[in-house]
């Protein structure tokens, strides 16, 4: 019985329950079982793990204690920054490189907001969500605007962002698998991760700690950033073209797999397994009911009560983990 009831009260293994159900099921009723294809299944792990690398980043925030509402719009104007470059004839390693700085910069400016200027970052960053997506717009003229990088001679920038590992599997569905690695390394093995854990905590008895909270709180915007700036390059590389419309509504789906992984929305808990298991479950979500035809609306109407039976099932684990520790 002790076994089972680890197991039951394991976050991480029973959203992974979750998900190994909603494949079977997506498996079985999509027509011609078309979940399953080959090709969908191509497209579910080099799309779904563009949002999923960012979610990523999103999680570790959540953990900090803060939110950043604006992933869509930094990653948009990555995306313009990305295309302006590439018009004036830039190398595509370097328009690569700044775009990801780019990002960092917008990450470490949300920080620096809410640190310095003592704002809640839910309002910061929806400050910043209208800003940079404002800014896209009107300097894009809110069009789509092609930008085929396979036309510039590259060995190596396609391959990287759109090719196949070993044939199979996506760039895009590796390096989601490699910064998942690379942050749970950091969140569950490395002091900086003892930091962001009692930073979203509690910050003043970090502080007491003498842990550098404000600094603290900036990488983590920071990481942010930079994944939405490489998820940009990855994006234009395998669209050949902007478009304004670039991350719109990957906010709360972010929010929505971070929570679904266990993620507390008070800051403090969670598990890089957990936001990466609840990435994947989103991802699945909104694949399988495309897959079975059903009207996109009601993606919304699923994403609302996963999010509302998420928070309810980890408040109930976690009230029945602490009657266990009294």
């Amino acid at each position: 019985m002790g076994l089972w009831r680890r197991m039951l009260f394991s976050r991480s293994l029973s959203i992974l329950v979750v998900l190994v159900a909603l494949v079977a099921i997506f498996a079985i009723l999509s027509p011609e079982h078309r979940f399953v294809d080959p090709d969908n299944l191509r497209v579910l792990l080099s799309l779904g793990s563009e949002f999923s690398i960012v979610a990523l980043g999103v999680g570790l925030l959540m953990i900090c204690g803060e939110f950043d509402l604006s992933i869509g719009s930094i990653l948009v104007f990555c995306s313009f920054i990305f295309l302006r470059l590439f018009e004036a004839q830039v190398s595509l390693f370097f328009i690569a490189l700044i775009t990801i700085l780019t990002g960092a910069a917008l990450g470490v400016l949300n920080g620096l907001i809410t640190v310095r200027g003592q704002i809640p970052s839910f309002i910061t960053t929806l400050g910043t969500m209208m800003m940079w997506r404002g800014l896209a717009l009107l300097l894009s003229g809110g069009e789509q605007k092609g930008c085929d990088v396979s036309t510039v001679p590259s060995r190596y920038f396609l391959p990287f962002f759109t090719g196949r590992i070993g044939g199979i599997l996506p760039s895009q569905a590796f390096f989601f698998i490699v910064f998942a690695i690379f942050l749970g390394v950091l969140l569950h093995y490395h002091r900086f991760g003892n930091w962001i854990y009692a930073t979203g905590d509690n910050r003043d008895a970090a502080r007491a700690m003498g842990i550098n909270t404000d600094f603290v709180k900036i990488i983590c915007f920071m990481v942010v950033g930079i994944l939405c700036g490489f998820v940009a390059c990855a994006q234009i590389a395998r669209t050949a073209c902007f478009t304004s419309r670039a991350g719109e509504g990957w906010e709360l789906k972010a929010v929505t797999a971070s929570v679904v992984g266990g993620t507390s929305l008070r800051g403090g808990i969670g598990s890089m397994v957990g936001i990466f298991i609840g990435a994947l479950t989103i991802s699945v979500i909104e694949n399988g009911l495309v897959v079975m035809r059903i009207p996109y609306f009601w993606t919304y109407v699923v994403f609302g009560l996963v999010i509302l039976f998420s928070v309810l099932s980890s408040m109930y684990i976690e009230k029945r983990q602490q009657e266990v520790h009294r």
